[in-house]
């Protein structure tokens, strides 16, 4: 695929451009968007990136067009899943919903920043050795693994690694927010607020994702251009759709499980693209392992659609099964005394009752014949 270097000016200009403006105009004071900002930022993105995908389509052909949108998909999967750990973070460190917007933008460009390294030592790594499959396939594989083994998602599955654990016992914090800023001056001394730790926690999150997510990106297309659309795409709109979605992320209980198949599917995929095209002296003598099949990118786009097809409703139908009970259902146990509680022991025997109970009991029994009739007389 030859991509000019006009239409890399171009098209970095532009989502730069758009990053800016919802950086700079709509983020540029902390609140929560409402359902109709956010889902009207999400259909914009969203359809930004089908129109950008039917583009590639028009001007290089369906194969890159497939590669861009099995590539966009699985790294929109990706920044949903991290989206779910974002959302256990902010409720972690109790940050107030009007300050999420604020961190949520901060904790998005970081990965922007991170998948961009990535993505171009990525590149180059390709362009000298190809045996960099083999590590690629591997990692995915053993991610796929330790996705799988770890079940639903659940607010337990978020571990603070060492370099949040050293922020919190090294640096001098204070559990006062302070609007958005990261410091605070309390008594004469400067201390670091929740938000600067929180945006640490994002910052290691977005590191330790974008570990996973560019060899991904490059198991489906070797297009530097294609990956870094496909990222970008991928991480628009993820503010808003923290909002819109709210609570719905955590009903998203199979996602880590659906994406495990999807890693450990690209990760197979990457080993049979390396063996296809091997080098490696001692892995068949330096020759191509001709037999390695390569998987059509039609092939790849359909099984990602699918596997996250599933995954979504298998979620949706096991988060409403399993829905807590109704408040107002009565009580299991226990409740207020009342004609039909048997008062009788185990043993056939008459229980002991309290007074009061007793008293409820003598008010409520039946008349006896004679007071009736007298009552009638």
């Amino acid at each position: 695929m030859h991509v000019a270097d006009y239409v890399w000016y171009i098209t970095v200009g532009v989502l730069l451009a758009l990053l800016a403006f919802d950086v700079f105009i709509i983020g540029r004071r902390p609140h929560e968007p409402s359902t109709r900002e956010s889902a009207t930022a999400i259909a914009f993105y969203v359809g930004l990136a089908v129109v950008f995908g039917l583009g590639v389509w028009l001007f290089s052909g369906g194969q890159y067009a497939g590669e861009f949108f099995a590539g966009w998909l699985t790294e929109y999967s990706l920044s949903v899943d991290n989206l779910f750990i974002f959302l256990i973070i902010m409720s972690r460190f109790g940050v107030p919903r009007k300050y999420q917007q604020t961190a949520l933008l901060i904790g998005i460009i970081l990965a922007l920043v991170f998948r961009g390294v990535f993505i171009a030592v990525g590149a180059a790594a390709i362009n000298q050795f190809s045996w960099i499959f083999y590590i690629f396939g591997a990692f995915l594989v053993y991610t796929a693994i330790h996705l799988a083994r770890q079940g639903e998602n659940d607010d337990d599955d978020f571990k603070e690694n060492a370099v949040i654990r050293f922020a919190k016992k090294r640096l001098n914090a204070t559990d006062e927010y302070n609007g958005v800023k990261l410091t605070i001056v309390k008594n004469g001394k400067r201390l670091v607020t929740p938000m600067a730790i929180v945006i640490i926690a994002l910052g290691t999150t977005d590191l330790l994702f974008a570990l996973d997510s560019i060899p991904a990106i490059y198991g489906l297309t070797q297009e530097p251009f294609l990956v870094f659309t496909a990222n970008v795409f991928a991480l628009m709109g993820l503010r808003q759709l923290y909002f819109l979605l709210g609570d719905l992320l955590k009903r998203l209980v199979y996602l880590s499980i659906g994406l495990s198949v999807v890693l450990a599917f690209i990760g197979v995929k990457l080993v049979l693209h390396a063996m296809h095209v091997n080098e490696l002296p001692f892995v068949n003598g330096g020759h191509h392992i001709e037999w390695a099949p390569e998987i059509p990118i039609w092939f790849s786009l359909g099984f990602i659609i699918i596997t996250l097809g599933i995954t979504t409703v298998a979620s949706l139908r096991k988060s409403r099964i399993t829905k807590p009970a109704d408040p107002a259902d009565p009580p299991a146990e226990g409740g207020e005394l009342d004609e039909s509680t048997p008062v009788d022991s185990p043993n056939g025997t008459t229980a002991e009752l309290d007074p009061k109970t007793q008293a409820e009991l003598d008010s409520i029994r039946e008349p006896e014949p004679h007071e009736s009739d007298a009552k009638k007389s």
